[in-house]
């Protein structure tokens, strides 16, 4: 209950890049499934980022070094996870889903997903 789900410091880094890119949005936006970090309205794109443990990264390499409770746990965030893409991609929305380590690691490549996505999308409009 103390590990934060929204503003993490990966969050707060990648909307701090798109908005010096000029990209505007909203964030946490809770009338939608799974609560979408990141949502652009116009163009219908909903960016997730997923912190590597608790959304499961390469989750079947290292979930037999964890006690029952946190299997189960992790487990079920990537079920929910699916079914909120699922729900989300039935209510015409695009999902971009981004890891944590890829956001700290090398965000040009994450940002470079998310704005061409944005761009594409934007240029049909």
């Amino acid at each position: 209950s103390r590990v934060k789900s929204e503003d993490t410091d990966i969050e707060k880094l990648l909307r701090s890049e798109l908005h010096k890119r000029g990209l505007r949005f909203r964030k946490n936006v809770a009338n939608l499934p799974g609560k979408p970090d990141i949502v652009f309205p116009g163009v219908r794109i909903l960016v997730f980022v997923d912190g590597d443990f608790w959304h499961g990264y390469r989750f079947l390499q290292w979930k037999n070094s964890l006690p029952v409770f946190w299997k189960n746990k992790i487990q079920k965030n990537i079920e929910r996870d699916k079914l909120n893409t699922m729900q989300l991609r039935k209510m015409h929305w695009r999902v971009i889903r981004v890891w944590g380590h890829n956001v700290e690691n090398n965000i040009e490549k994450t940002m470079t997903k998310i704005i061409n996505a944005h761009n594409k999308y934007n240029n049909q409009n």
